[in-house]
């Protein structure tokens, strides 16, 4: 059965990918765009509800517009969906990405002016200069220079990533600072150290590293799944994950976490070790 959030495919076009396999009217090989609002929500229709979300400068492949949505494919995960138009624009190629939980945007080098906007951990920019402490983007705004590193510089330890969201709001579909879920937080800490993952736990359960035996094989990083929910391994006996127990990215006991999930969602289904 064709999964949609991979398929690059609707009533209107299909990717060129899909010849023969597609029953849409056109086929399309997309534009190259990228992301230019500080956080936008990938929906699974025009209007509808959200899936995932994406941060600015995220690179995307535009497969159609129609009535102020963009039907896309996300191009650093692979997941398939509708965006507002006005949240897009022309494909960049980074030269920094956030490196910290979260920072601003300022209109001028001057931290005493009013923000422009609020950027998460992985937000992509083109910086054109410097102004003091402060990186000048393409668009003529500025970010604190400390909390950018360059875009080909990638995390080492995606367990360290994942503890820089303790305390993040629990947001179903969420990818940012502002609010996260469990398949949010683990794919924000392994797309940071450069490890490929989609972007929902089903997904991740299937296709990131390899699989373990047992709760015995556990080490830092690794992933812990149950049906609809992931957590990332801290140590052989502790986990970070974003739940809706806490209502938030919590640190929590393995076995603490295993009791109390079995009990109403039932036991672990899969163990993986990401791998790059």
């Amino acid at each position: 059965m064709t999964d949609r959030r991979s398929t690059p495919a609707n009533a209107r076009v299909a990717h060129v990918s899909l010849r023969g396999l597609s029953a849409a009217p056109r086929l399309v090989e997309g534009e190259a765009g990228a992301v230019v609002a500080p956080l936008a929500d990938l929906l699974a229709e025009p209007g509808g509800a959200r899936e995932r979300q994406l941060l600015r400068g995220d690179p995307v492949l535009v497969l159609d517009r129609h009535a102020g949505f963009a039907f896309l494919r996300s191009e650093k995960d692979g997941y398939c969906g509708y965006v507002e138009e006005r949240l897009l624009g022309p494909a960049i190629r980074p030269t920094h990405r956030v490196a910290v939980p979260a920072t601003h945007l300022y209109p001028a080098p001057d931290l005493r002016r009013r923000e422009i906007a609020r950027l998460s951990f992985g937000a992509r920019l083109v910086v054109t200069g410097e102004a003091g402490r402060f990186a000048r983007t393409d668009d003529g705004l500025f970010v604190p220079a400390c909390h950018l590193e360059p875009a080909g510089r990638p995390e080492q330890d995606p367990a360290a990533v994942a503890e820089l969201f303790r305390g993040t709001p629990y947001l179903w579909g969420g990818n940012s600072r502002d609010g996260l879920d469990c398949s949010g937080l683990v794919q924000a800490a392994l797309l940071a150290c450069g490890i490929a993952c989609p972007g929902d736990s089903d997904q991740q359960a299937r296709m990131v590293g390899e699989p373990l035996a047992g709760l015995s094989d556990l080490r830092r990083g690794d992933l812990v799944f149950w049906k609809g929910h992931v957590a990332m391994a801290l140590s052989p006996d502790r986990i970070i994950h974003a739940n809706a127990h806490s209502m938030s990215v919590a640190c929590e006991a393995l076995n603490d976490a295993v009791a109390r999930i079995a009990a109403t969602e039932g036991p672990v289904i899969a163990l993986r070790r990401p791998r790059p």
